[in-house]
């Protein structure tokens, strides 16, 4: 005869989906449920929040007469784009606006993502934020895939990049497909031949197949440096030459106008970012973004047509709309 070992991570939930059933559906007070689930108020508090920040419990505000809701419905109906607008006040810090999209961010994409999907996420400071409020959604069958090379002259990138994917798939039971190449190569040649490898033409394979492109707005104007503009992947003569192409900013290491034009922009030749009319072809495309210092490069995403979803903080709904 052996001993049963209980899960007391099992008990915990278990604990928790009948607080959160009696609190939310039901009605009682903490007090109350307290007293039925014979504990204290303050152990039914911590079930509620635990419910909440696993996803047991999955919390939404709709509100016809909201001016969000008056705001996503103009975006929608100028960009064609289906608008998620956080509340950040005016006064709120760069950084804390950051968090704020990012965390917001972080529980939507839940409802996105399910068994059997692809999703291709492209690395930067947006993202890191993002990876650390990922909610958990345990799946089958799901898989990540990186979607812009992370190595530079100072660093192979791997760390940096294979650490925000590897939260994503944690979160969500996901196999991780890494891309090991650079952002940049020295030669758009070197780049051709690269392309004609096996096992990059397999990461690629898989990037054609994504259900949903998650990426964030980088910009070399952004109050929060946008990584790719700090981090050694871009020279002197190179930002020279994004300043002589009236570059405003990137999607996944690939430069735009504000105009929304990149295929002519000189070094999209040397960068492993995804080509952007491929990128077009995914069902979902999902853009996550904060702070007005973006608004060009955002413009310029928008005129390209590269998103399908927006998250972004209230003043940059506003500025968009101005």
């Amino acid at each position: 005869m052996t001993d049963t070992i209980r899960d007391p991570h099992a008990d915990k939930t278990r604990d928790a989906l009948a607080a959160a059933h009696l609190y939310y559906l039901q009605d009682l007070t903490m007090d109350a449920i307290a007293s039925e689930l014979n504990t204290s108020r303050s152990s039914v508090s911590r079930l509620l929040s635990f419910a909440r920040s696993t996803g047991l419990v999955d919390i939404q505000i709709k509100s016809p007469l909201s001016g969000i809701t008056h705001l996503q419905n103009e975006i929608q109906n100028r960009y064609t784009v289906t608008a998620h607008i956080v509340p950040v006040p005016d006064h709120a810090s760069e950084v804390d606006r950051l968090e704020r999209v990012a965390l917001s961010a972080a529980r939507i994409l839940g409802s996105f993502i399910d068994s059997n999907m692809t999703m291709g996420i492209a690395w930067g400071s947006t993202m890191t934020a993002m990876s650390r409020h990922l909610v958990s959604k345990p799946i089958h069958n799901a898989q990540i895939v990186q979607l812009n090379g992370a190595a530079n002259t100072r660093t192979t990138g791997i760390v940096y990049a294979s650490e925000i994917l590897r939260r994503f798939g944690d979160a969500y039971s996901a196999y991780v497909q890494y891309f090991p190449v650079p952002a940049f190569f020295d030669d758009p040649a070197t780049k051709r031949a690269l392309w004609q490898e096996r096992s990059t033409r397999y990461v690629l394979g898989v990037q054609a197949t994504m259900d949903i492109a998650l990426f964030g707005i980088g910009s070399p104007d952004a109050d929060v440096p946008s990584h790719v503009y700090t981090s050694g992947y871009l020279d002197d003569d190179d930002v020279r030459l994004l300043r002589e192409e009236n570059v405003v900013g990137d999607v996944a290491t690939i430069f735009l106008r504000e105009d929304g034009s990149w295929r002519d922009i000189s070094l999209n030749a040397r960068a492993t970012g995804p080509d952007l009319d491929t990128l077009r072809q995914v069902a979902r495309r999902v853009c996550v973004s904060s702070g007005t210092s973006k608004l060009l490069a955002l413009k310029g995403a928008l005129a390209a047509g590269l998103m399908t979803d927006i998250i972004i903080d209230e003043s940059t709904a506003r500025a968009l709309l101005d």
